[in-house]
């Protein structure tokens, strides 16, 4: 399976520490397919359901079901950047962002890191 930059997957992501997102969430795959390809780390965004927060902020993106494939919105967490293992990426993806929805999850990664 190739995994690619701006697929949506669910993955777990138990065990986790203190206020990590934990359990089956979905990630947006944020690396470069030349990383991707190697057998090293993914780096992703962590999302939620866009239900769970009622007010937006600039460090998270929503995104809606026609932009990313999936069945609900999701809201993705741009300050929850984590580098995960393939092998946490059993199941095929279950989505693909937008262009315009990814651009907008990577200027929210931008602005977290304050680049």
């Amino acid at each position: 399976m190739a995994i690619q930059r701006g697929d949506i997957y669910f993955v777990e992501l138990n065990p986790v520490r203190g206020r990590e997102q934990a359990g089956r969430r979905p990630v947006l795959v944020l690396s470069v397919n030349s990383i991707n390809k190697l057998p090293l780390v993914v780096t992703v965004v962590v999302g939620t359901k866009g239900e769970n927060i009622s007010r937006d902020y600039p460090t998270n993106v929503r995104v809606s079901p026609s932009e990313s494939g999936l069945p609900m919105e999701t809201i993705f967490l741009c300050f929850q950047i984590r580098s995960l293992d393939p092998s946490r990426f059993s199941d095929g993806p279950a989505g693909q962002n937008s262009h315009s929805a990814l651009e907008r999850v990577e200027l929210a990664v931008r602005n977290c890191l304050g680049l």
